[in-house]
């Protein structure tokens, strides 16, 4: 069995400099959990693989293609290969924590727009 304590997994540097957190990687998935301060967003970007966003705590807009939407504790979201998508976090005081996980494990880079 293997536990891990997300907050005690290192931060990982990412260009849209906003906290991030490798939990799991391994052949199937990769799970990260990021921590988006008050105004901060993780920047417009296409995944190569499907994801999912657990919505941990706080609120947030999530949008993917065209859509928008306003996410709250205990929301999921998929989002779909190939697809630009972003978070952001419109809140002057409370964090917005996510479980991303993307699935099949990504063999190519991510494309920041």
């Amino acid at each position: 069995m293997q536990t891990i304590n997300a907050f005690d997994a290192p931060e990982m540097k990412n260009p849209h400099k906003v906290s991030a957190r490798k939990l799991l990687d391994f052949k199937h998935a990769l799970v990260i959990m990021l921590d988006i301060k008050p105004h901060e967003t993780l920047l417009p970007h296409i995944t190569p693989v499907d994801v999912f966003f657990y919505i941990l705590d706080g609120e947030g807009e999530v949008k993917i293609g065209e859509e928008v939407e306003q996410v709250k504790k205990d929301d999921i979201v998929f989002s779909p290969a190939k697809i630009v998508h972003l978070l952001r976090n419109n809140h002057d005081e409370a964090n917005f924590r996510v479980l991303v996980v993307k699935t099949p494990k990504p063999t190519s880079e991510t494309k920041l727009l």
